[in-house]
């Protein structure tokens, strides 16, 4: 990882006595000592509030005797410094000691910051949130031009912002835009893009990183005067008066004030900043503090831990190296896109050459876009190969069928493929909603045959729902979720009843949306109600976008099981031309991929219960797919619906959000419904489950 040429590991002078778990010391020939990150018992870094305390009396000694110089370095494979302790700070939610850790971290950091000596951050692999504040708290930054380095403050994806003084630093040193363009958005930059903005002092191999450093702590460096004369700039006074407007019309374009308060907190707290470093850092924990506790904060830590365990499902070597694709439609064509561009030789067969083509020529459009390298992407190319006689299928260790929503058409394709392959090989299909128990009547290896759901658009949606059944083997789940992780995407096991899990939760959904169109309400109203809620998408958009052709065959697939009645615009197949988003026509007009929603009247007053119409439904069906054991718990259900619908991440999950608003209050709000529009508002079966307590 780092090149330690020039340490020694002999004890260090003024640190007899002193044990640390978390930080290693080592003193180089030159004068500089390196300090290795290495938290104790953990494969990844992340700042423990230990770690701080050792820390802080690490710095104490150096302060007295200091160093011609200190270089941090990480003593993990895996990277500098992954963050804080996320669970931590749960816990100090908990106890209401938010701005206890808050203050330790700050002091800690500024003690850095103060020392009298220079001071280096070497960085490698992943460095985030407080492993950037960190490095923001040294004299100087060197990072690898690894593609693994990334340097990031994704805090607001927690419902905050760096509260340990990295939204003051950050501004003073690569001035307030590019600074709030990180913070704002929680986007990492690589090494080349930190270095370009001022965050970051050079770049170098990894092999040269902590020698690098150790060069940069003795002799030192001089920023760009434009640099220098940016960062100051954008941060006085009268600067910050201007900005700031700007950057909160920015913000509200994405990200509501009422849903999501962090981003508008750090644009404020920056533009009335003022005073000495204390001053500044206090305004920071304050303000920081006080979003740690609202609700939005709360169920976006919630959602990042239902993340972290959606990860966790795919461990271990999935036994895949070459995937076989049957369909070459929108869907296939994705899934065998991307597959390849995360590694894996890829076949692509259907029935005729030209789906094939077409499917070619979309994959080159996501490796133009996605292999930044032009003179990687014909390696990357090369790995997807179309295969009109179906050959692939003989070598491939992974079989997924994406054809037509017709349970007939994939047994008889099941009965022709499955011949073909390696005994040791997995089928698997890509329906979005007929049952597996129809699917597997006559596949002769029924224990490795399972559901394989992605969601469209495949480039964008992390969630892909393997999909169970009663003779499914343990092993073939285990390999699948594996084979989603190397793919990038968040597996989540459900049984294989109809819709499954998202289907089965958005349908209702969708299902009231056309109802309420089909009555006469503008589109626009209908789409403006669920994105008040939160939602990412209109639901009258949502239908355009996944095609009124694969609605309607949801529809006839899910209605007789969830006992709906289907408004007409969903009842049979759409005309030729009017699908959609893809045919530029549906529901809406498109132009350019953005649907033309004709503008409200000013005077038009949507429904009051518009709102209630659209989202109760969902709620009523995701309790009963928890009563129904289509997942093994809430937490996945909510995650499950999060990254596969969108679902307003700051609510936590329909499960959650029934807890936070009361199941028996919601209960009232479904009768009301029923008794003013119908049974299919009558309450489903889960209500009673302590699982909504």
């Amino acid at each position: 990882m780092a090149d330690e040429r020039g340490s020694s590991k002999a004890p260090l002078a003024g640190f007899d006595g002193l044990r640390f778990r978390h930080w290693r010391l080592e003193a180089r020939a030159d004068g500089v000592i390196v300090v290795a990150i290495d938290r104790d018992g953990q494969s990844v870094n992340a700042l423990s509030q230990d770690m701080l305390v050792e820390l802080d009396a690490l710095l104490e000694r150096l302060a007295i005797d200091p160093p011609r110089g200190v270089v941090f370095r990480s003593a993990k494979a895996t990277g500098f410094v992954a963050g804080a302790d996320v669970r931590e700070f749960q816990a100090f939610d908990a106890r209401g000691t938010v701005n206890d850790a808050l203050f330790r971290g700050q002091q800690v950091l500024q003690k850095l910051a103060s020392l009298p000596c220079p001071t280096v951050a070497a960085i490698h692999g992943y460095c985030m949130g407080g492993g950037t504040e960190l490095a923001l708290a040294c004299t100087y930054r060197v990072a690898s031009n690894d593609a693994s380095t990334r340097i990031g403050l994704p805090e607001v994806k927690l419902g905050i912002y760096p509260g340990w003084g990295g939204s003051v630093r950050l501004p003073r040193l690569v001035g307030a835009p590019a600074a709030m363009d990180m913070m704002l958005t929680g986007r990492a930059l690589s090494a080349n893009a930190a270095r370009a903005i001022g965050l970051v002092d050079r770049v170098v191999d990894t092999g040269a990183l902590v020698d690098a450093a150790a060069v940069l702590a003795l002799k030192g460096t001089q920023r760009a005067p434009r640099q220098r004369a940016l960062a100051w700039l954008t941060n006085a006074w009268p600067v910050r008066q201007l900005l700031a407007p700007m950057l909160v019309k920015q913000v509200a374009r994405k990200a509501p004030r009422a849903h999501y308060p962090a981003p508008y907190a750090l644009i404020e707290t920056w533009r009335r900043a003022g005073g000495g470093i204390q001053g500044l850092l206090a305004a920071e924990r304050k303000s920081v503090a006080k979003l740690a506790v609202t609700p939005t904060a709360r169920n976006l830590v919630r959602v990042f831990f239902l993340q972290e365990r959606l990860k966790s499902q795919g461990s271990g070597d999935s036994g895949i190296a070459r995937v076989h694709v049957v369909g070459a439609g929108v869907m296939g064509g994705d899934i065998a896109a991307w597959s390849a561009y995360k590694g894996f030789e890829v076949t692509l067969s259907d029935r005729e050459q030209r789906f094939i083509d077409g499917a070619l020529q979309r994959a080159q459009a996501l490796f133009e876009k996605k292999v930044k390298d032009a003179a990687k992407r014909p390696a990357v190319a090369a790995r997807l190969r179309g295969d009109l006689a179906g050959d692939g299928a003989a070598d491939a260790d992974l079989v997924i069928e994406a054809i037509i929503e017709r349970a007939d058409a994939k047994r008889e394709l099941y009965a022709a493929v499955e011949p073909r392959m390696r005994a040791d090989a997995l089928l698997t299909t890509n329906t979005s909603s007929i049952p597996l128990d129809e699917l597997r009547e006559h596949v002769q290896r029924q224990a490795q045959f399972a559901g394989l759901h992605y969601f469209n658009p495949v480039a964008l949606m992390p969630l892909v729902e393997i999909v169970r059944h009663e003779a499914m083997a343990e092993e073939t789940q285990r390999r699948l979720a594996a084979f989603c992780k190397a793919l990038g995407k968040l597996p989540v096991p459900v049984a294989g009843t109809p819709g499954f899990l998202v289907n089965r939760v958005l349908f209702p959904y969708m299902l009231e949306a056309a109802t309420a169109y089909a009555e006469g309400i503008p589109g626009a109203a209908i789409d403006r109600a669920a994105k008040k809620f939160g939602m990412p998408m209109g639901p009258i958009e949502l239908i355009d976008t996944v095609g009124l052709d694969v609605a309607a065959g949801v529809a006839q697939e899910l209605s007789p099981f969830l006992g709906l009645r289907v408004p007409a615009a969903l009842a049979t197949p759409p005309e030729a031309g009017k699908r959609g988003k893809k045919d530029g026509q549906g529901l809406y007009k498109w132009v350019d991929g953005k649907p033309q929603k004709p503008a409200l009247p000013k005077d038009y007053v949507a429904p009051s219960d518009l709102e209630d119409r659209l989202i109760l439904p969902l709620l009523n069906e995701a309790v009963a797919a928890l009563h129904d054991g289509v997942v093994a718990d809430a937490d996945l259900l909510d995650a499950g619906v999060i990254f596969g619908t969108g679902f307003a991440p700051f609510r936590g999950g329909p499960i959650q959000y029934v807890r936070e608003s009361g199941a028996q209050a919601l209960l009232g709000r479904l009768r009301d419904l029923q008794a003013r529009h119908g049974d299919r508002f009558a309450p489903r079966p889960g209500w009673d489950s302590p699982a909504l307590g």
